[in-house]
């Protein structure tokens, strides 16, 4: 194997070493923004389960817009 060939490996090794590091990263950034997902998720599900057993337990209902008051600051 000539010099030149082993160099070019060599270069072509650190390349994809570099790839790979970032595809790293990207990786865990990725698993971050899914937890953040999966908890917005969560909230999202128990929001929607309070309101349901406030409808059907508790016969709550949203105001009639006729019975709302806005206050400004």
């Amino acid at each position: 194997m000539s010099t030149i060939q082993l160099l070019l490996i060599r270069y072509e090794n650190r390349q994809l070493f570099i790839e790979l590091q970032q595809l790293q990263q990207q990786r865990d950034q990725l698993n971050i923004e899914w937890g953040q997902l999966q908890l917005e998720q969560s909230t999202y599900a128990q929001q929607d389960r309070i309101e349901t057993i406030a409808k059907q337990r508790l016969q709550m209902r949203l105001p009639e817009l006729y019975n709302t008051i806005i206050i400004k600051p």
